[in-house]
């Protein structure tokens, strides 16, 4: 694990179990340098992991702070992380795990042409697998993806990360992603594999991801329980 991940995980727990109190200052970057036997930079990277999940904000001169927010009641992820929720896990230190419900190949509806800018006889995968996080059921996702463009997509790839294929091993680089957030009505598969009633609300993420070329490489739906995840937008100025 690298150094400032360890370090993020450290500091994270100490503002959940208040050693860092909301509204408290953290100790400043010499004392947690020399605490941790670290580089500035290195530092600096554990902090901004934590500025992204919303815990603390940094302003010249005036230290670091705990934020004051009532989100700890739920996993909560950054609307503007979009590069693969294993990815977003790791930094975390925490177990993800996916089970394949589907996955298969199609020819795209008139929507899929669209969101993706393929024509008629380009086949997309049709992907369904829920997330497991710690062993619980977490979120499930409707992914979909080109054939042409992501070549080789294998079963492996998809109950594991889909997005260490398509950085490591296909070199796609990403350029940003369109999200659109919504509420819906339960389905038969969030009954199925989230355990919802039929009259629970359900929290859906709508993504497209794009390649630095402007490329859209994924379309997806993520369905969440309400009452298990949320979305953080940080924003301070």
């Amino acid at each position: 694990m690298p150094k400032y991940i360890e370090i993020a995980n450290i500091l994270r727990e100490r503002i959940f179990n208040k050693t860092y109190p909301p509204s408290s200052l953290l100790p400043n970057q010499n004392e947690l340098t020399k605490e941790f036997s670290v580089s500035r930079m290195t530092l600096r990277k554990a902090l901004n992991i934590l500025t992204m999940e919303g815990l603390i904000y940094s302003r010249r001169g005036d230290g670091t702070k705990v934020l004051n927010h009532p989100f700890f009641n739920k996993d909560t992820s950054t609307l503007t992380k979009y590069e693969g929720l294993s990815t977003e896990m790791q930094e975390s230190n925490r177990t993800l795990t996916s089970q394949s419900i589907e996955f298969q190949v199609e020819f795209p509806d008139e929507n899929l042409r669209h969101y993706l800018m393929l024509n008629a006889e380009e086949p997309v995968y049709k992907i369904i697998r829920l997330r497991l996080l710690e062993g619980q059921p977490f979120v499930l996702e409707h992914t979909y993806m080109s054939v042409n463009k992501v070549p080789g997509l294998k079963r492996e790839h998809i109950e594991g990360s889909i997005y260490d294929y398509l950085k490591k091993e296909l070199n796609i680089k990403f350029g940003g992603a369109y999200r659109n957030i919504s509420a819906d009505k339960s389905s038969f598969y969030d009954q199925k594999y989230l355990s919802c009633t039929e009259t629970d609300p359900v929290l859906e993420i709508e993504q497209i991801v794009y390649q630095e070329n402007g490329i859209p490489v994924e379309y997806s739906r993520s369905r969440n329980r309400f009452d298990v995840r949320s979305y953080t937008y940080h924003d301070i100025k």
